[in-house]
């Protein structure tokens, strides 16, 4: 039986085409230290890409609360964020940064970082995914408006490439007040740039 044909037959069709993958890369699934390595990488990737699965809507809930009296901007800054770069399936990493102006009703913090792990949890690139975090916020929670920007480092630039190491590339989305009104966007970009 050849090397092929040994190492596919896990059940697992993705963990097998992994196995595929390292004997085109002149690897030996079969050896000692790859044995496993298959169904590692592949509930590594199902992991990391879980976000499809994930509407925003569920993820926020009933975690809306009304609060007529309060107008003021709300941010949650410095959230973590992991994902794949679609044109190379490199990681790239960083930190997201979420304010909106509530519109009557406020949401749960916690739902913010859980959204942008919805949207990290994909193939994705840094810009569309802050577009599509910015767009859900505005969608589930319509506030008046909302700004989101991201800082992220690319291992797709750091380790191939051009090979820049300790790049940073920065996007934002700003909508509603954020786009129209200089002195909120200026106030969101003030926040977000002063040290935690």
């Amino acid at each position: 039986m050849s090397v092929a044909a040994r190492s596919l037959t896990s059940g697992d069709e993705l963990a097998d085409t992994v196995a595929a993958l390292l004997e085109q890369l002149v690897e030996d699934p079969n050896r000692e230290g790859l044995l496993d390595t298959p169904g590692r990488v592949a509930g590594s990737l199902r992991y990391l890409t879980g976000g499809y699965a994930t509407d925003p809507a569920t993820i926020v809930g009933d975690a809306l609360f009304a609060l007529d009296d309060y107008d003021d901007m709300v941010i949650v800054k410095e959230i973590a964020f992991y994902s794949l770069c679609e044109h190379h399936l490199l990681p790239f990493f960083g930190r997201a940064h979420i304010g909106y102006v509530p519109d009557g009703r406020v949401v749960g913090l916690s739902k913010l970082p859980r959204l942008v792990d919805a949207y990290s949890r994909r193939l994705q690139v840094q810009e569309r995914m802050t577009r599509e975090i910015a767009e859900a916020i505005n969608s589930v929670v319509t506030p008046r408006g909302v700004g989101v920007v991201v800082e992220g480092r690319h291992l797709c630039m750091e380790m191939r490439g051009v090979e820049k190491e300790s790049s940073h590339t920065v996007t934002s989305c700003m909508l509603g007040v954020f786009r129209s009104d200089q002195r909120t966007r200026a106030e969101f970009l003030s926040h977000i740039e002063q040290s935690p």
